[in-house]
């Protein structure tokens, strides 16, 4: 990775952006001091929402920080298929005493304004999710001194978005919670992926963009296997979700490591997008009928999600999730950071110490 971006940052440690109110000022701050790089999520926001978290972002900490946005996507669900899942999902809003959302109430998250507001106001770093800026925002974001990232989940992507100028690529693997940033939702491959390590080695022979590695990764030993398949930097997501200053729900926490959910699985259930969630009962129930149609459906269930969550009840709440997270451990963000960069710093000397192998069939 280039000097200047990864003067950012002390350790290659990334704090994945996660929407939904998890990635608060206070977790960015704590990651960003501790010598990683703290991000903001501002998916689901709106852009005066995002400007005043920035702001309290800044109150905390004089170090970088990233800014993530979703693209805007293409009007491609079906209407009827809609209609069926709101139909579906009408006993899980009586249940919650509430209403279904309106599945029609917005597909661009607001991103020109927010955009506008990061070229008037710039951050160090921008990411962009579920697809590749142009090179018109890239360029306007350099202008004003950001670096742009952008995620791919499949060499193609990763192609797509040197083109697009960025300044690194996020391959994201397959076992990465909460949604595969894919830049087209095709609902013939959905449930499919490229595990990580596969991912960043094929993205390293394809593209000559750093790479910051993310999907799964829950320890310094795990940061050390990316950066020798090639990556420049790690982003944990549910490493970071267990840690006190997370907005995370508590129940969502908690499940992380309650022996009730055993595995993540690959879901539309709650947004009509593939997102990686902790299997539970909404899951199960509603996971094999929804429809691909995103935002959609995350509108449809939003207020079904948040009063289940209200009611303490964890079966109807989203529980996005990597597949590593029955390793996730309640420290502090900061203090996180430091023993992963510790772990990191064991790996490497551990490598080092295979040196004294031959392929002649062991050491000398």
């Amino acid at each position: 990775m280039s000097s200047a971006l990864t003067d950012l940052f002390p350790y290659p440690i990334v704090q994945a952006p996660m929407a939904g109110g998890v990635s608060v000022p206070q977790l960015a701050a704590a990651v960003s001091e501790a010598g990683g790089l703290g991000f903001l999520a501002a998916g689901y926001k709106t852009a005066d929402g995002m400007y005043q978290e920035i702001k309290h972002l800044r109150g905390l900490t004089s170090r970088p920080f990233g800014v993530n946005l979703f693209l805007p996507q293409p009007e491609t669900a079906d209407p009827a298929a809609v209609d069926v899942y709101a139909h579906q999902l009408a006993g899980e809003a009586a249940w919650y005493e509430t209403e279904l959302g309106d599945p029609d109430c917005g597909r661009d998250d607001g991103y020109d304004t927010k955009l506008a507001v990061l070229l008037d106001n710039p951050v160090p770093v921008v990411s962009f999710h579920f697809g590749v800026p142009s090179r018109e925002v890239v360029d306007s974001l350099h202008r004003v001194g950001t670096f742009a990232l952008v995620g791919a989940t499949t060499v193609d992507e990763a192609r797509a978005v040197e083109r697009s100028g960025a300044d690194a690529v996020i391959a994201q693997g397959v076992e990465a919670g909460g949604h595969q940033g894919t830049h087209r939702d095709n609902p013939e491959t959905g449930g499919l992926g490229t595990g990580l390590l596969a991912l960043v080695a094929q993205v390293r022979e394809a593209v000559s963009l750093p790479i910051v590695a993310a999907g799964g990764i829950m320890r310094g030993s795990q940061i050390a296997a990316v950066l020798a398949a090639g990556a420049s930097a790690a982003q944990l997501g549910t490493a970071f979700l267990a840690t006190p200053e997370s907005g995370a729900h508590d129940l969502h926490k908690q499940a992380l490591t309650n022996p009730l959910f055993v595995r993540t699985e690959l879901t539309r259930a709650f947004s009509g997008r593939p997102a990686r969630a902790l299997v539970n009962r909404f899951l199960r129930e509603h996971g094999p009928y929804a429809p691909a149609a995103y935002p959609e459906v995350h509108h449809l269930t939003a207020p079904v999600r948040k009063a289940a969550a209200t009611a303490g009840d964890a079966q109807g709440m989203a529980l996005w999730a990597g597949q590593g997270h029955r390793m996730a451990r309640e420290l502090p963000a900061g203090q996180l950071v430091e023993v992963l960069a510790a772990e990191l710093a064991a790996a490497g000397t551990a490598l080092s110490g295979l040196s004294g192998y031959t392929t002649g069939g062991g050491a000398r």
